[in-house]
């Protein structure tokens, strides 16, 4: 039974990106059948927004090496968005060879990271964005933008929130339509993300991105929702990480997600238990269980209620 909260939304439209991000720190490569069959599951657990893979150079990235022999393979099912991650205009052509009508980009917040993961300094990264962002409006695809360590750094230390404002509004002054906000260490606690929130003018147009390196994701995404969010990025199962990070531990689990909202009364769309069934599938295929805590429990039978609530 829900317990609603006041000031949240009514609706959290929850950016699965299991496929892209939650694959690809993974060592062993994943055969691309079952990424094909991956996504189409999650297509069938009622996700209307699936990050399907990255066209980024296969020596940086070897796991999506297989992008454009996904694509071609993808069941599109109508109403459900397949957008994919590019870093630069030879990344855009390929994807619009394939027919792809929706992209993002991949900023830093922070000058060390901007070097190590796009090498380039955090002033010229937008030089690389630029055309990217223009020429996929010009073929009428919209654009998203993720923001990286905007919360802290390993290097550097706490994130500035002056600083990654700065860089945020100037990814949505290029004409992107969303910009995600990434906690790509784990490190960010309710207090700051209402206040980087806050710090923006449109907080309508952010979304947030949660590694649960500290056990905050939950707590921070709540915050998130208060401050005006409403879109939240998941991975299925919890897998995920960041190749560019040692530090950077999984994702926010789609399903822990959709259990907090279900129980707040907030609709995300999704059928719960299919995406367990899904998570528990994919972490037989990947060799260890999910890190996943109501995947854990669901699938194992161990919640007193559980056949209630995955029906």
């Amino acid at each position: 039974m829900p317990y609603p909260m006041e000031g949240l939304p009514k609706q959290v439209t929850i950016y699965e990106v299991g496929p892209r991000d939650g694959l690809q720190n993974e060592q062993a490569i994943v055969p691309v059948e079952v990424k094909a069959e991956f996504i189409d599951r999650l297509a069938d657990a009622g996700h209307k927004v699936i990050e399907a893979t990255s066209f980024v150079h296969p020596k940086w990235v070897p796991q999506l090496a297989d992008a454009d022999d996904l694509l071609t393979r993808l069941h599109r099912r109508p109403g459900v968005r397949y957008p994919v991650l590019v870093p630069n205009v030879r990344g855009l052509d390929r994807a619009l060879a394939l027919g792809v009508d929706e992209i993002a980009i991949f900023a830093s917040a922070t000058e060390t990271f901007a070097a190590k993961n796009l090498n380039r300094s955090l002033e010229s990264q937008f030089d690389m964005f630029e055309p990217v962002v223009a020429r996929a409006l010009d073929h009428g695809i919209r654009a998203r933008a993720y923001v990286s360590m905007c919360f802290g750094d390993p290097w550097e230390g706490p994130t500035p929130i002056r600083q990654v404002v700065t860089v945020g509004e100037r990814l949505l002054g290029l004409g992107c339509y969303e910009l995600s906000l990434g906690d790509t260490i784990g490190v960010g606690t309710p207090g700051h993300v209402t206040a980087l929130i806050g710090a923006f003018r449109t907080p309508d147009r952010l979304a947030v991105h949660f590694h649960d390196t500290y056990g905050q994701a939950l707590g921070n995404t709540l915050a998130a929702l208060r401050a005006g969010v409403t879109t939240v990025d998941a991975s299925t199962g919890g897998i995920g990480g960041c190749p560019y990070a040692e530090s950077a531990t999984g994702n926010l689990a789609t399903e822990d997600l959709v259990w907090m909202l279900r129980g707040l009364g907030i609709e995300t769309g999704l059928d719960l238990g299919k995406l367990v069934a899904t998570s528990t599938w994919l972490a037989e295929l990947l060799g260890r269980p999910s890190p996943s805590r109501v995947v854990q429990a669901l699938s194992k039978g161990s919640s007193p209620d559980s056949r209630l609530e995955i029906e």
